[in-house]
């Protein structure tokens, strides 16, 4: 097991912090939860390709972003289980543009079913019809944050002073 210095708890800690903002600022509008969601903080997701210090705290972000669900505790336990594993399965990509697929397909896989079953409550003809409609907007929406939000985090996180990635991250790509 890795050692964790005290620049990977604060960072940790500020991505959840961030995450957990970004989240609530988002639900005021209406944009944080639902299969119709732009999840502004989702863009972090991609920090840990740069950061692996980064992945708890998207997850611990998550949950307590979550905590205000409308879906309630399927989205609380599995919405924070998706973040976590999406974000181990970035740290591990071998390139930047590669870094916004985790997230995008493991909520894509999760999330969809747990919002049609949370609107249509049984496995019918109803529930099928939601969850295509939660997919396919889901993964629209998820996609164009991680990919138009994310890289842009990609791309200009590693020039500023201070937030340098140890260099063999930033050697893959």
């Amino acid at each position: 097991m890795r050692n964790c210095s005290v620049r990977d708890l604060t960072l940790a800690a500020v991505v959840a912090a961030l995450y957990v903002v970004m989240g609530y600022f988002g639900n005021i509008f209406g944009l944080t939860f639902g299969s119709v969601q732009f999840r502004f903080a989702e863009s972090l997701t991609v920090l840990p390709f740069l950061y692996p210090a980064t992945g708890p705290g998207l997850a611990i972000g998550c949950l307590i972003v979550n905590l205000a669900s409308p879906v309630g505790p399927l989205d609380i336990v599995f919405g924070t289980l998706a973040t976590a594993a999406a974000a181990w399965l970035t740290m591990k990509m071998p390139r930047w543009y590669l870094a916004p697929l985790p997230p995008i397909l493991v909520n894509l896989i999760v999330l969809p079913p747990i919002w049609a079953w949370t609107a249509v409550g049984a496995v019918d003809g109803a529930f099928w019809a939601a969850w295509a409609w939660n997919c396919l907007t889901f993964f629209i929406t998820e996609t164009v944050v991680c990919y138009v939000l994310g890289t842009l985090l990609l791309k200009v996180l590693p020039v500023l002073p201070g937030l340098k990635p140890a260099a063999h991250q930033a050697a893959r790509g």
